[in-house]
C-alpha cells in the first residue's frame, strides 16, 4: 500500500520539475537568443516480488514473466533546444549581431571564458566592445601590418576589441604621390596664345593632410615648324584658403615672373634662406604626333628666354601604347621645404626608373593628353590619383563616421576623409555537441566534457555568418509549452489522486480494528 503513495510523491515531484521548467521557458519567451529546455520522464527503480523462470520440457510449463512493481517516476534529461533558431528582429543598431548558424560569440569577464548567442553588443568608455546586458568584452581579434605595410588580421590572439580607442578614432592623413592630367590641347583654342595661356590646375595633400592647389600654364612653342609642340609651367601653389604660399623674405607674395623663375630654377632674388636651388617643376614640353594627337616625346628641364622661345631639355619618348607605361613629370615638393616645413619630411619612393629617392615627390601622368579638334576649346584638366584609379590619392586627416561589421565578423572603420579602415574580426566558438554547454545565467553558457573544447576561429569556416543590425529572439514556442503545460498540470491532478486514494484505503485498514 506504501508503494502507491511513494509513487504518486515521486510523480508530483517529477510533474512539478516540469512545471519549472515550462515555467521558466515562458518567463524568457522574450529573452534575446533564449534557447528553450524540455524534460523528458524516465521510471525509478522495480521492486521485483518474482523473478522470472523459463519454460520446463520435463514438466511442460511454460515460462513465466518476472512479476515487479514500480517504484515511481524520476527527471530522465532536461535538454537544451540550441540548434533551433529563434525568430529574428531587426533593430538597425550596427552593434546588434545575429549568427546565422550554430556558432557562438565569445565573451569574457575577466577571468572566465563564457559564450552566448545573444549578440545585443556596444562599447564602453574606453572604445571596447563589450556585452550591452554585463559589460563582458567580447573577444576576437586584433589588426597588425605585413611586411607590405597592409593592414591584416592578427589570429596569433585571442584579445578584446578596441574598435573606437583613441587611435582607431582618426585616420592619418596621407600625402599625394599621383597625380595626372587629362583631356584636350585645341591648338585653335584663343587661350593658349593669352599671357597666362591655358590654366590646368589639381589638389594635392602634402603629408600632414594640409590641402594644395597647384597651378601650370600650357601655352605652344613658339620657336618650333610644328603647331602641335607646346610646354607646360608651373605657375603658382595655392593654400585652402587660395592664398599662394610663393611669399618673398618680407613676407610679401611674390610677382607671376619671379613665382615662375623660383618654381622652375629653384632660386628668385628675395625667396627665403634655407628655400634650396632645386626646382619644383622643370619647365616641359610637349610633342604631339600631328596624325594620332597622342604625345610622341616630351622634354624635362627645358629653358625660356626672354622672348619666351624654349629651348633644351632632356627628351623621352613614353610608351603609351603600353598600358603600364606612363609619360610621367614630377613635382618636387622638397624644394618648398622655405615654405613650408612639411614638405621637408623624408619619405621613401620610387623614381620612374626603379630607383630607390628619398624625399616627396608627385608624380604626374599626362599621357592621356591629346592634341585634336575641339571646335577651338581645350578641355586639359587636373585630377589626384592615376587616372584609371584613386591610388595615391592622398587624404586630409579624417575622423570616424561609422562602423560596419560584416558575414565574417570584420569591423570595418569609415572616416570623413573617404578612407575606410580594418579595425579588427570578431571571433566565433563551435562545438563538436552545442547541446553538451551549461547554461551560466546572463544569456552565458560554459563548456563542458560533454559539449568538447571550443574551435574559435572565423564563423564563416563552419559555413555561418554574422547579420548586423538583427538580434535572435527566443526560440520559445508559446504554443507547445502551453499544451505541455496542459499535460503536465493533469499529470499533477492525477498523482495527487493516486495519494488521495491510497490514503482513503489505509484509513480502511485502520478502521478493521473497530
Amino acid at each position: 500500500m506504501m508503494r502507491s503513495l511513494f509513487s504518486g510523491v515521486a510523480g508530483l515531484r517529477t510533474h512539478q520539475t516540469r512545471m519549472d521548467v515550462i515555467g521558466n521557458n515562458i518567463a524568457n519567451v522574450n529573452t534575446v537568443a533564449y534557447k528553450s529546455s524540455s524534460m523528458t520522464f524516465q521510471d525509478l527503480l522495480y521492486q521485483t516480488t518474482q523473478n522470472a523462470s523459463g519454460a520446463n520440457a520435463n514438466t511442460g510449463r511454460a515460462g513465466i514473466n518476472a512479476k515487479q512493481i514500480g517504484l515511481g517516476v524520476s527527471t530522465g534529461s532536461i535538454s537544451t533546444s540550441i540548434a533551433t533558431g529563434g525568430s529574428n528582429e531587426q533593430t538597425g543598431n550596427p552593434f546588434d549581431i545575429k549568427i546565422n548558424g550554430s556558432s557562438f560569440f565569445v565573451v569574457n569577464d575577466g577571468q572566465n571564458q563564457f559564450y552566448t548567442r545573444a549578440g545585443a553588443f556596444n562599447v564602453d568608455a574606453e572604445g571596447t566592445l563589450c556585452m550591452s546586458s554585463n559589460g563582458y568584452n567580447v573577444m576576437g581579434y586584433r589588426t597588425i601590418e605585413n611586411a607590405k605595410g597592409d593592414v591584416v588580421i592578427d589570429t596569433s590572439a585571442l584579445r578584446t576589441l578596441p574598435i573606437m580607442s583613441e587611435e582607431n578614432m582618426t585616420n592619418d592623413p596621407m600625402m599625394t604621390e599621383n597625380s595626372y592630367l587629362t583631356g584636350i590641347i585645341d591648338k585653335n583654342d584663343d587661350n593658349l596664345e593669352t599671357d597666362k595661356g591655358k590654366v590646368v590646375s589639381f589638389q594635392f595633400y602634402d603629408n600632414l593632410g594640409y590641402s594644395y592647389t597647384a597651378q601650370f600654364s600650357i601655352k605652344p612653342v613658339s620657336n618650333t615648324q610644328d603647331e602641335h609642340d607646346y610646354y607646360i609651367q608651373m605657375t603658382d601653389i595655392l593654400d585652402s584658403n587660395g592664398d599662394s604660399i610663393l611669399l618673398d623674405n618680407t613676407g610679401k607674395e611674390l610677382s607671376d615672373a619671379d613665382k615662375k623663375t623660383l618654381l622652375s630654377s629653384g632660386s628668385v632674388a628675395g625667396a627665403p634662406a634655407g628655400t634650396g636651388n632645386a626646382p619644383v617643376f622643370s619647365v616641359t614640353t610637349l610633342q604631339f604626333d600631328s596624325a594620332t594627337g597622342r604625345i610622341s616625346s616630351y622634354a624635362t628641364g627645358a629653358n625660356i628666354a626672354a622672348n619666351g622661345d624654349v629651348t633644351g631639355g632632356t627628351t623621352t619618348t613614353p610608351a603609351i601604347d603600353n598600358v603600364t607605361k606612363r609619360a610621367d613629370l614630377r613635382l618636387n615638393l622638397n624644394a618648398l621645404s622655405g615654405y613650408n616645413a612639411s614638405f621637408s619630411s623624408v619619405s621613401s619612393n620610387l623614381d620612374n626608373t626603379g630607383t630607390g629617392v628619398t624625399g616627396q615627390y608627385i608624380d604626374m601622368d599626362v599621357s592621356s593628353l591629346r592634341d585634336i579638334d575641339n571646335n577651338g576649346t581645350s578641355t586639359a584638366n587636373g585630377g589626384r590619383g592615376m587616372l584609371e584609379s584613386t591610388e595615391g590619392a592622398g587624404w586630409k586627416v579624417g575622423e570616424l563616421s561609422s562602423i560596419s561589421i560584416g558575414v565574417d565578423g570584420r569591423i570595418t572603420g569609415a572616416y570623413t576623409n573617404g578612407q575606410t579602415k580594418l579595425l579588427g574580426q570578431i571571433a566565433a566558438a563551435s562545438f563538436a555537441n552545442a547541446s553538451g554547454l551549461e547554461k551560466a545565467g546572463d544569456n552565458l553558457y560554459t563548456s563542458t566534457p560533454n559539449s568538447g573544447e571550443a574551435i574559435i576561429g572565423d564563423i564563416t569556416a563552419d559555413g555561418g555568418s554574422m547579420n548586423t543590425g538583427n538580434l535572435e529572439m527566443s526560440n520559445v514556442d508559446l504554443s507547445q509549452e502551453f499544451t505541455t503545460m496542459i499535460t503536465t498540470q493533469r499529470g499533477f491532478q492525477a498523482n495527487s489522486r493516486v495519494i488521495t486514494v491510497s490514503d482513503t484505503l489505509l484509513e480502511e485498514l485502520v478502521n478493521l480494528k473497530r
